[in-house]
């Protein structure tokens, strides 16, 4: 199994988020299925990029209805992909910020992970529920928007919970901290048009293109 690599992000003055990036397999093109996933992978942000789009307004309630589920949908997975990558990881290596000692940097991890484990299994149960409600519309003529984004709730839910079990119960962990991430914290305070060109640059340091869009959608003063 793959060691995954988890960033314990400072998003306020107290507050903390479990932060991983995607695998990138675009160097390995061996495989009718990778090829297959990479294409399937491609069509979706196209979707996402699509549905994000400012200046698209579509005029008819579906269009709006896929367009907000694909939103909600990309948003979930980015917060949940650390949690999704554990699940599977015997091994993890945190990278924490430097101005947090080894020990807290632990016990922030465990208490991140304890609260995503009863959150997922809870609310894992009342998707399910709403999913099977749900079946009622499939009278209704055209895609079941609610019952897609239902189903996706719960298997998001699921992934999620495994993840944080896992994480608390066998994962095997390593440390390093890191003096970038502790700047994540003075930015937090700031308005987004401020903080982007530095938020920016330790996203390209860090080599994670993905993580300035994450970092504005759970900063405590994102605006």
């Amino acid at each position: 199994m793959d060691t995954a690599v988890i960033y314990l992000l400072p998003i306020g003055p107290d507050r903390f988020a479990l932060y991983a990036e995607p695998h990138d397999d675009s160097a390995d093109d061996a495989g009718f299925w990778r090829a297959q996933t990479r294409r399937l992978h491609s069509r979706w942000r196209d979707a996402v990029r699509e549905a994000r789009n400012q200046e698209k307004r579509d005029a008819t309630w579906l269009g709006r209805a896929r367009d907000w589920t694909v939103r909600r949908a990309a948003d979930a997975m980015a917060e949940q992909r650390a949690l999704w990558a554990l699940r599977r990881a015997s091994s993890a290596l945190l990278v924490y910020p430097a101005d947090l000692s080894e020990a807290q940097a632990a016990a922030v991890r465990d208490r991140l992970l304890g609260r995503a484990r009863a959150h997922h299994v809870r609310w894992l149960v009342v998707d399910a529920v709403v999913l099977t409600a749900s079946g009622v519309l499939v009278i209704v003529p055209g895609p079941n928007v609610i019952a897609y984004y239902f189903a996706f709730r719960v298997a998001g839910h699921l992934l999620s919970w495994r993840g944080a079990r896992r994480a608390l119960q066998t994962t095997v962990w390593r440390v390093r901290d890191e003096p970038a991430l502790a700047e994540l914290r003075r930015l937090a305070a700031m308005p987004r048009d401020v903080r982007a060109p530095r938020l920016d640059a330790i996203a390209a340091a860090l080599n994670l293109p993905r993580l300035a869009a994450f970092f504005d959608r759970t900063a405590a003063a994102a605006r």
